[in-house]
Parts: C-alpha cells; sequence; structure tokens
C-alpha cells in the first residue's frame, strides 16, 4: 500500500510540473491565419483543412497517450492483484 502511494505522489508530482511548464509558440499563429487567409481569397481551401486537421492531431495526442498510459497501469496492477490473491 506504501509503495501504490509513493507511485501516485511521483505521478501527481510530474503531473502538476507539465501543467506549470510553459512554452512560448505565439509567433505562429499570424503566420498561419495569414496563410490561411491569402489561400480562401484566391479560392483555395484544402489549406485551410490541413491546418484544422493538424489542430485536431495536436488535440487528440495527450488524450490517447493518457489512456494507453492509464490502461498499461490498470493492466499492471490487476496482474499484482491476482498475484497476490494467488499466495
Amino acid at each position: 500500500m506504501k509503495n501504490l502511494a509513493l507511485k501516485f505522489i511521483r505521478v501527481a508530482c510530474l503531473s502538476l510540473i507539465g501543467l506549470f511548464v510553459q512554452f512560448s509558440a505565439h509567433a505562429q499563429c499570424a503566420m498561419c491565419r495569414a496563410s490561411v487567409e491569402n489561400n480562401v481569397s484566391n479560392g483555395e481551401t484544402t489549406i485551410g483543412a490541413g491546418l484544422n486537421n493538424g489542430i485536431l492531431y495536436l488535440f487528440v495526442m495527450p488524450y490517447l497517450i493518457a489512456a494507453v498510459i492509464g490502461f498499461l497501469w490498470y493492466r499492471t496492477a490487476k496482474k499484482k492483484k491476482a498475484k497476490l490473491a494467488i499466495r
């Protein structure tokens, strides 16, 4: 039980660190917007669609990674629990 609490504290600390670390990436917003506006005014909408797909990709990846880590953690805990029940 103590080991599980220690792991929880580690995960919580790493999550908090990840939450408060920030990287500045404001320069790209104006460039992307100008590119999309120029292409849309010329009648070409494929660049905007590609940009939207990129945004969705970036949006989904953190949740997918968290889900995989959660599943692996659950599976490991289930195996440990079954192993302790056999003893």
